[in-house]
């Protein structure tokens, strides 16, 4: 039986086709009929089938590193927070939330702490994605609305890409966008500081420098306005013009650091086409001064009424699959749910009556860097972490570790009690996990859709609206948390807001509060307001906005100068990001072999120059500092970075790379309006990390490592791990076994002391279990076949390589198909492939999620160059 339901990664929200084996597998497909994604699946979401195994599942709750009862454990969490607010009051103890949630999950934490607790100590890992916009959002339009659909995408005449590699961190949209251009002959603008993956399509891309995004579209808001571009009538509905043009009009266009004849190409662009979509995310939002960077957006689309009607409007996309979900029920530590504001007594007394408490929160809680400093100053006595890893994902993430270990009593709910959070916790609880949850989660258009169990909750693991509503029944309050079922909860929340619906918010889906149970099960996937009188569509085209006056509000900002100064110490600025195949801190994605092979390790682009003036090759290990922290990554050389602006991936952990934690290193500084950390700016110093050798291994077994760097990674039938160190071992063969968990089979090696080299193999019945490849300098090796020689009978394998009649195929390109680049290569030379689109007719490679395809053109480049040069 096939179970359709959606997405956990991004916050596209695609619709997944899921057919249980009935044995703990799933095979997955994308669901053509769900208007996010029409049948297309990324990457990650095609290799969802290989991450529900109960590898390293916590099937037990766990009190003190001990297994325990759910009824110990739970007494035990509602004693602990009872207490800290009997003795220190509500504010002394906080939620810290996830957009992996289930909206249903979110609104029970959200009415325990805010309603009957009494504060509004919860946030979310959302704060770290795309609160900057909900300011935004909150100061232009008078609510965090959405204006329009992912439609507009395909009837847009213009789409401009800021701060958003779309390509990687949004392929579906991607896919979608690739088609509108084919189709539609839609333009395509990049700005984004690196030559992105999406520039593959771009028609100009525009490289700003760092943080420099409100004077660049200060200085469209001027250009529009010099063009008569400005639409009077509908600024009949906009306040604030005259003092936005005023500063934008002051603007100097030189602290971008863009060519101008570039930039007014650009301008010339925005102002030719009237169907402007404008698409933005971390690139904006992650910055000590990201609200300002998303009104300065909304100012552009305000001043020329390009907004909601089809093809035109600035649209921010999510990160993760239930922000927009978080959002709407008040996950964020500044609201109340459905949109309603915590400032405004009428809202509040709107909440209190609904829940039948005497008051709700007053004021605003603390924001997720203020909560972790409350945590680890003492101010915070009681904290309970659900479905998010802040000791890696937090800025400052070593000051984090220590808040959450001197914090008085952390609970911890999560799939695995393995990650660096919960390895800090006193109690940890075992959630259920994607396949085995039930409810809604909300995607970046606002569209609703259902995410259905197909697979039964292992073990003891409970979903995370039961472990809630449970401890409020424990802590006294009953009837209020007297739940039964997710549908039950969405019903109340839909109940809710309709009332503020009715006080004249722009959330609400009323018309499912008396949905049946049977008709929640079935739930399409459904676009708000939901209300008698008006299902979906696009916001604001009618100039009615949710601000006191009904009026939008245009907002004159000025471009701030970086909070962190470059300097001799540490005189490299670090942008942060994703990479295409893994998601977040990799609980789930990292389980997946083919994820893992297309970057399997961290590491930091870095320009030619930069190279140069550092004395680094292709494959050094270099240290990076920064005033919070340091951390060893893998040398990746390119001119996609401008010189003094390394790039750097989030994703490595203390489980997969300890070193490779990256927000160690970037600095609590925060946008003074959402709370927003910026993570796209910190400062740092490079210099090369002079190991004494440096390792590749494989094995069947979990490894051992314990070196100054390592990283690894899953493949199919065991792990790769990359190696450097100091100190050099006194026997190679025993320190293999060691490393690789292999303390028998036999062993045949190649071992030269005077060089400093060593080439281990462990074989059992003559089939390889674990190998190791030592040297004094990176090692060059086949990796991706080393890899798939475990479990197999090589005589080869101390070779390091295939031999001349079996083709390596190379590092994976294509992590859909699992195709190398030496595959490829050698494809176009041989059978005179000329484009993309025959490499996949030949080799499958960029035919599904598409996300590829620009490294696919790069490969063309590359035999192009090569041929011209023959």
């Amino acid at each position: 039986m096939s179970i359709c339901t959606t997405c956990p990664y991004c916050g596209v929200g695609c619709g997944v086709i899921a057919s249980p084996d009935g044995q703990g597998g799933v095979q997955i497909q994308g669901d053509p009929n769900h208007p996010a994604n029409f049948g297309r699946l990324c990457s990650k979401g095609s290799a969802l089938g290989e991450t529900v195994d109960l590898t390293g599942r916590l099937l037990h709750p766990m009190v003190g590193g001990q297994q325990a009862s759910w009824d110990t454990a739970l007494d035990l969490v509602a004693q602990k927070f009872k207490a800290a607010i009997g003795t220190y009051g509500p504010d002394s103890v906080g939620f810290y939330v996830s957009g992996q949630l289930l909206t249903e999950d979110y609104y029970v934490a959200n009415k325990l702490m805010k309603g009957f607790i009494g504060s509004a100590n919860i946030d979310t890992n959302s704060r770290l994605c795309m609160s900057s916009s909900v300011a935004g959002h909150k100061r232009a339009f008078g609510t965090d609305t959405v204006p329009g659909t992912y439609a507009d995408i395909e009837q847009a005449d213009l789409v401009v890409l800021v701060g958003s590699n779309l390509a990687w961190c949004h392929p579906v949209l991607f896919q979608r966008l690739v088609a509108a251009r084919k189709d539609h002959g839609t333009k395509v603008v990049v700005i984004d500081p690196r030559r992105t993956a999406s520039c593959d399509i771009a028609d100009l891309h525009l490289p700003l420098k760092t943080g420099s995004d409100v004077a660049l579209f200060n200085g469209l808001l001027s250009a529009i306005a010099q063009a008569d571009a400005v639409d009077r009538t509908y600024l009949q509905h906009v306040n604030g013009f005259d003092a936005a043009l005023d500063i934008a009009q002051q603007v100097d266009l030189t602290k971008t650091g863009l060519d101008p004849q570039k930039l007014q190409d650009f301008y010339d662009l925005w102002v030719a086409h009237k169907n402007v979509v404008t698409i933005y995310s971390q690139g904006v939002n992650q910055s000590a001064n990201g609200t300002d960077k998303v009104n300065a957006i909304l100012n552009c689309h305000l001043a020329t009424g390009r907004i909601g009607r089809p093809g035109m409007g600035p649209f921010s996309v999510t990160g993760q699959p239930n922000a927009m979900g978080g959002r709407e029920v008040g996950g964020l530590a500044n609201m109340l749910a459905c949109h309603l504001d915590i400032e405004n007594p009428d809202h509040r007394a709107c909440v209190a009556d609904f829940w039948d408490v005497p008051n709700v929160a007053d004021k605003p809680g603390r924001k997720a860097v203020d909560l972790f400093k409350a945590a680890g100053n003492g101010q915070i006595k009681a904290l309970w972490i659900i479905h998010t890893n802040p000791a890696v994902s937090m800025p400052d993430a070593a000051a984090v570790r220590a808040a959450i270990k001197s914090c008085d009593f952390v609970v911890v709910s999560d799939l695995t009690d393995q990650t660096d959070t919960a390895q800090l916790a006193d109690v940890v609880l075992p959630a259920a996990g994607w396949g085995e949850k039930d409810g809604t989660v909300t995607n970046s258009d606002r569209t609703i859709s259902r995410q259905r169990a197909f697979l039964p909750i292992p073990g003891q693991a409970r979903a995370d609206w039961a472990q809630l509503a449970e401890v409020g029944r424990r802590m006294g309050w009953q009837h209020a948390f007297d739940y039964q079922t997710p549908a039950q909860i969405f019903r109340e929340y839909a109940a809710l807001s309709g009332r503020a619906g009715a006080l004249g918010k722009d959330f609400d889906i009323s018309g499912f509060s008396d949905l049946k149970d049977t008709d929640y099960a079935t739930l399409p996937p459904t676009r708000w307001p939901v209300t008698a009188s008006r299902r979906g569509g696009r916001f604001f085209a009618d100039g009615v906005f949710y601000t006191p006056n009904h009026k939008a509000q245009m907002l004159a900002v000025k471009q701030a100068d970086l909070p962190s100064k470059r300097s001799a110490k540490y005189p490299y600025r670090l942008n942060t990001g994703r990479i295409r195949d893994q998601w977040h801190t990799m609980t789930r994605s990292a389980k997946s072999p083919r994820l893992s092979a297309h970057l399997a390790e961290p590491f930091l682009e870095l320009h030619p120059k930069d190279a140069t003036d550092l004395g680094l090759s292709p494959s050094d290990i270099v240290r990076l500092n920064s005033p919070t922290g340091t951390a060893l990554l893998r040398v990746l050389i390119s001119d996609a970075v401008s010189p003094g602006n390394p790039f750097a991936p989030i994703h490595w952990t203390g489980e997969t790379a300890p070193s490779g934690r990256i927000d160690d290193l970037v600095t609590a500084n925060v946008d003074p309006f959402s709370g927003q950390p910026d993570s796209k700016a910190s400062v740092v110093s490079v210099e090369k990390f002079h190991a004494n050798w440096y390792g590749y291994a494989i094995t069947t077994q979990t490894p051992n490592p314990n070196t100054a760097y390592w990283a690894k990674a899953r493949v199919a039938g065991g792990w790769r791990l990359e190696l450097a160190a100091d100190d050099v071992p006194d026997n190679w063969e025993t320190y293999a076994r060691s490393l690789l968990g292999l303390s028998d089979g036999d062993v045949i090696s190649v071992l030269d002391k005077a060089r400093g080299h060593a080439r281990i193999a462990i074989l059992r019945d003559g089939i390889v279990v674990g190998a190791l490849f030592a040297g004094p300098d990176p090692i060059a090796v086949s990796r991706d076949y080393l890899a798939g020689q475990l479990g197999q009978n090589s005589p080869r394998i101390l070779a390091g390589r295939p031999g001349a009649d079996m083709p390596d195929p190379g590092p994976t390109l294509c992590s859909c198909f699992g195709v190398g680049v030496n595959t490829i290569l050698t494809a176009i030379e041989t059978q005179g492939l000329i484009n993309v689109d025959a490499i996949g007719v030949a080799l499958q490679a960029g035919t599904n999620c598409g996300s590829c395809k620009p490294e696919l053109t790069a490969l063309l480049g590359r035999a192009q160059v090569k041929v011209a040069a023959e």
